[in-house]
């Protein structure tokens, strides 16, 4: 069977640096407090002139740069996020244009901090089916947009980055080997940004009353995404003939690091195979998984052969996984 492989990897974070101390200063919290239970200890946070397009412009000019591939080589881009430009055009087709992929189809992919494992499950299966030669795959959020730092259960968490990667079909035994794709509205309520959208269009009372930031209901949401992640990573392990003790590495969505170990005991995995950065980045949604793998790439942490597995959850929710030979 054919695969589609990664060919070319990149990621970019705002060079603006939001540390506990200067959250401090903002919310009733401390170093210590955020420490303890998120893992975080500093965030990037996209200046005034940067939108989420621009993020996955400069990950994606890289991951093009390492790919030795031009722009109108890519017939496909995928962008998964949940803080577009706008309504539309789609940060996919701002893209695209920015790129100078004249002849590329582009979408977005509205999975929350799933976005990640959805865009790249997409692009991965019209390489694979022969459909496109190389896609473009990003994840790119700019969650400070949405976050109501007068609330300290969210804007601890919340960050802002890009990644992108580039597939074509594999020559060999790498490539992408599975992916799998959940969803369950019954818990909708427990991540949401409440208005911007049609149910609750701005208004001068949305905005009075916050409605276009993100709600999180953290104790519940822990609960959930600890099962969404061994779910989806027994399954698609169990799937494969796998077991976690065959991974090399594994590289989950940087939500917290309490939610990381929370999941990685269920695996019975030790930490030294777990991919973690959510110290210095946060959670930074869509972009998170892929910006992990870049950092696991250029840290040497990935060899060729070796066997990965990547999994995300989100609001929605959302889940996923993807296991790839790199």
């Amino acid at each position: 069977m054919t695969h589609a492989r990664i060919i070319g990897i990149g990621a970019y974070a705002p060079k603006r640096i939001l540390t506990n101390a200067e959250l401090g200063r903002m919310v009733e919290t401390s170093d210590e407090w955020i420490v303890q239970r998120t893992g975080i200890r500093e965030r990037h946070v996209a200046d005034e002139s940067e939108a989420t397009s621009d993020l996955a412009l400069k990950a994606a000019q890289q991951a093009l740069d390492r790919a030795q591939v031009e722009p109108g080589e890519i017939d496909l881009i995928v962008v998964g996020t949940t803080t577009g430009d706008m309504a539309f055009p789609t940060t996919a087709n701002i893209v695209q244009h920015q790129l100078g992929c004249k002849s590329a189809g582009s979408m977005d992919v509205y999975a929350a901090c799933s976005g990640s494992i959805y865009s790249l499950s997409i692009g991965s299966q019209y390489v694979q089916t022969g459909k496109y030669k190389t896609v473009l795959c990003v994840g790119a959020e700019c969650l400070s947009r949405i976050t109501d730092y007068t609330d300290r259960g969210t804007c601890i968490l919340l960050a802002d980055a890009a990644g992108a990667v580039v597939l074509r079909a594999s020559d060999g035994d790498a490539g992408i080997l599975d992916t799998d794709l959940y969803s369950d509205g019954r818990y909708g309520d427990l991540l949401i940004q409440p208005a911007g959208g049609s149910r609750n269009p701005a208004t001068h009372e949305t905005v009075d009353k916050r409605m276009h930031y993100a709600r999180m209901k953290g104790n519940e949401v822990f609960k959930v995404a600890v099962r969404m992640f061994g779910d989806a990573a027994e399954r698609i392990l169990s799937r494969n003939g796998l077991t976690a003790q065959d991974l090399a590495l594994f590289i989950p969505h940087q939500a917290n690091l309490r939610i990381i170990e929370a999941a990685v005991k269920r695996l019975k995995l030790p930490m030294d195979r777990v991919f973690v950065n959510v110290d210095r980045y946060g959670n930074t949604g869509a972009a998170s998984v892929y910006v992990a793998l870049e950092e696991a790439w250029t840290s040497k942490r990935l060899n060729p052969g070796d066997l990965v597995l990547m999994a995300a959850f989100g609001g929605g929710f959302t889940w996923g996984a993807a296991l790839l030979r790199w």
